[in-house]
């Protein structure tokens, strides 16, 4: 573990793993190699977080990319994490090119820069798969936000989540199932890693959310300086304030119209209100007719 420019860089026990049996077989290069591309591509993630003033507290490599701790990630744009995301696999474009023209320039070994650039590509594409704490799965979480609402959108990256790093396992035993070969176990450690890691995610959800909760207020001030327009969502006075807020778009600001049956005309609510009662100590599920009172 090591800190630099403010930012704690670690190594995953899962990429010790893969570094220790790299060692005892021989393919130290190799181990190298990967290492290097993996550094870089975290790099690219790093370099576009920072530009964007991210606050990053750690960086954990792995075997495929890594996983970066955003200190503020509850209050962060979905473009801007959608950037931040596709500059990793970026990285890997470029080495990847970059080692297939030394090679077919004759100024590396052929074969070794076909290798780097193959390794690249494999690390690209993997990292593209929908699934979280994948860069594909960041993406996949910012394009959810403008579709719909931030609670389903968390709901919904983790059953995809789910659902690929389950197809991943099953993928690891297809060669013994199809060809009577040996399980992809590296395949299969991934697969279980990522699977736990998102069934850990689901569980967080309600965490999750009220993080995001948390960083409405400035997300609101900014949006209404911006002159961003305004979201109208209208709710029963009846519903649950935790209801209401589960309505709320990453990348929208919402005016909330209550509708009461004794009520003349309808009642306005502003997001803040609604997310201060949420947030307040007392119980989220009570009526938000009871934020008039």
């Amino acid at each position: 573990m090591i800190k630099w420019r403010g930012i704690i860089w670690s190594v995953h026990p899962l990429f010790v793993m893969v570094m220790l049996a790299s060692a005892m077989t021989g393919y130290f290069v190799e181990l190298l190699t990967l290492f290097v591309i993996v550094v870089v591509h975290e790099l690219g993630h790093v370099v576009v977080a920072r530009s964007f003033g991210w606050k990053i507290k750690e960086v954990k490599l792995l075997p495929f990319g890594g996983v970066a701790e955003v200190e503020d990630a509850g209050g962060l744009s979905a473009k801007e994490e959608a950037l931040v995301a596709i500059a990793g696999p970026l990285q890997n474009v470029w080495m990847g090119l970059l080692a297939w023209g030394l090679g077919a320039l004759g100024l590396w070994d052929n074969q070794w820069g076909q290798y780097v650039a193959q390794a690249n590509l494999m690390i690209a594409l993997f990292n593209l798969l929908p699934i979280q704490p994948l860069d594909g799965g960041k993406l996949l979480h910012a394009l959810l936000c403008y579709c719909l609402n931030y609670y389903r959108t968390l709901r919904w990256t983790a059953r995809i989540s789910l659902l690929f790093s389950a197809l991943m396992i099953a993928g690891a035993f297809l060669p013994l199932l199809m060809e009577g070969r040996g399980i992809q176990a590296n395949l299969l450690v991934v697969g279980i890693f990522l699977l736990v890691t998102n069934w850990t995610y689901n569980r967080n959800i309600p965490f999750l959310f009220y993080r995001f909760l948390t960083h409405r207020e400035a997300a609101s001030d900014f949006a209404q300086h911006r002159g961003k327009p305004v979201s109208p969502i209208i709710v029963s006075g009846q519903q649950s304030i935790l209801s209401v807020t589960r309505l709320f778009r990453r990348e929208r600001y919402h005016i909330v119209y209550v509708i009461q049956p004794a009520a003349v005309e309808l009642q306005v609510l502003t997001e803040q209100r609604i997310v201060e009662g949420c947030l307040s100590g007392l119980n989220p599920h009570r009526a938000v007719k009871e934020l008039f009172s």
